[in-house]
């Protein structure tokens, strides 16, 4: 399938219906609940979610359509038939544990959250026993119409030769003590990771890297500012830079002859031609507005298999070497 059919399958996945279909949803926080609007979206009314936080379940009483069921995936994850689907979306210090738990009991087609787990070993040990399921790692920016429409403007006629991108947290927005203190420790994978992948994905993994990290937090010892630059796979050179005790935002920016193009909020895309000042907005469509980008694509991925080729969801493998490139960016190997 070509990228421009891609496109457009996927700016038109609202007139997909689901409705018999199942989904069961491990953990009940903010992107559980996501989930669950995306899966409202494509009218499936079989839908479970399973929580440890009766506070966070209370939110999901306002759809009638659900099954609730609280203590946690340990408790109810065994009750439970096989589903079309399993979402794994709780704390990132036990998405190996609920995936592990899933496979266990006869779960085929699951979607973990990024970035499965922060240790590379864990995404290692998991790999034997997937056996004959499938199981992908969300990476809903991957998804974006403004990521795809980037693609599909740059296979037409324009060569990438030079990418930059900022890797800036705003770390007033973390919501500290909801995970383990690890998690925290290397948020560069827990989190940055959404835009290294995008990058990464389009030009080609580092065949040379050289990085700086400096400053601390106490929070994150391995630094708060890092600074890099190499060449991809692909012979095209690239920089970054992100300063978490300062301002700035995540951004990626495409180099070519005729324009450069930016993705920064990440949702939208813009371009700037030779000899201008005036960054203009590229236009294009998103099937689900009103839902958090990427999350309504993913369910539909997992829920139409035959699309995998084209729209390579991330798979154990990619998900390590994601996680080893940040481990370097971050300085988490030193």
């Amino acid at each position: 399938m070509m990228l421009d059919q891609i496109y457009n399958k996927l700016i038109k996945i609202d007139s997909y219906d689901f409705h018999n279909k199942s989904i069961l949803i491990i953990g009940a926080g903010r992107m559980a609940y996501e989930y669950t609007r995306a899966a409202i979206a494509f009218n499936i009314d079989n839908i479970t979610i399973i929580g440890n936080s009766k506070k966070n379940l209370k939110k999901f009483k306002d759809f009638p359509q659900i099954k609730i069921l609280d203590g946690g995936f340990r408790k109810n994850i065994k009750t439970l038939d096989r589903k079309d689907l399993v979402i794994i979306a709780t704390p990132i210090s036990e998405l190996c544990e609920a995936l592990k738990s899933s496979l266990e009991n006869n779960q085929k087609n699951i979607l973990v959250e990024k970035p499965g787990s922060i240790n590379i070993d864990d995404l290692k040990n998991l790999k034997p026993i997937i056996k004959n399921s499938r199981v992908r790692i969300g990476y809903n920016r991957l998804l974006y119409p403004s990521f795809h429409k980037l693609k599909l403007i740059l296979e037409r006629d324009e060569k990438i030769l030079s990418c930059k991108f900022d890797l800036t947290e705003w770390v007033s927005t973390i919501e500290f003590g909801k995970d383990k203190k690890e998690i925290y420790e290397k948020w560069g994978i827990s989190n940055s990771l959404h835009v290294i992948s995008m990058v990464f994905e389009l030009i080609g993994f580092p065949k040379k890297i050289s990085t700086i990290q400096s400053g601390k937090l106490n929070w994150h010892p391995s630094g708060s500012v890092f600074v890099g630059s190499g060449i991809s796979e692909k012979d095209i050179p690239f920089s970054y830079h992100a300063n978490w005790e300062g301002s700035g935002r995540w951004m990626i920016e495409i180099v070519t002859k005729k324009n450069t193009y930016r993705m920064g909020p990440l949702e939208k895309l813009f371009y700037l031609q030779k000899k201008t000042f005036e960054w203009k907005e590229v236009p294009f469509i998103t099937a689900f507005p009103e839902l958090k980008t990427g999350i309504a694509e993913e369910i539909f991925l997992m829920l139409n298999n035959k699309y995998e080729s084209e729209y390579k969801m991330t798979k154990i493998d990619k998900a390590i070497k994601y996680n080893k490139i940040a481990s370097i960016i971050f300085g988490y190997n030193n």
